[in-house]
């Protein structure tokens, strides 16, 4: 694997552990059950990501994420404030938000990237943020709107 790759691989592997211990810090902070739970869940989702960043990083296993719909649930909601009273909704939106920065600064990194193989791994990093983003996007459509279902 080229330096770069692994370049950009630990950077990768970097945000998915400050995020993890975003949501865990929250979770342990939080005093609605329900909330904290689903905190735990997302720090357990960015757990899995590292894993499989840093099982990239030690394989020549090129990356590579099918494109999905962006329901774009995102543009539709505020970033809500982080408090100790959240509602399940609210926590799941700040989520959307947190995954939706995250894809747009890949996405930004592939833009400004040099090298066509570097282009390539932001973009794919920026689908799998993607993913994530839908995943949570489903799940808030769902709480936020019951009435859908």
């Amino acid at each position: 694997m080229k330096a770069d790759y692994k370049e950009i691989l630990t950077f990768a592997v970097g945000n998915e552990i400050e995020a993890y211990e975003f949501y865990l810090g929250v979770s342990s902070k939080i005093k609605d059950a329900n909330i904290s739970a689903i905190f735990k869940e997302l720090a357990e989702e960015e757990k899995k990501h590292r894993s499989f960043l840093e099982g990239l990083l030690s394989s020549d296993q090129p990356l590579q994420f099918e494109e999905l719909s962006d329901y774009r649930v995102s543009e539709t909601i505020d970033r809500p404030k982080l408090s100790l009273e959240m509602k399940p909704a609210d926590a799941i939106a700040l989520a959307i938000k947190n995954e939706e920065d995250a894809m747009k600064m890949y996405a930004d990194l592939a833009k400004s990237a040099n090298q066509s193989d570097q282009k390539k791994m932001f973009e794919s990093l920026s689908k799998m943020e993607q993913g994530h983003k839908v995943k949570l996007e489903e799940l808030y459509s769902s709480m936020a709107f019951p009435e859908v279902w």
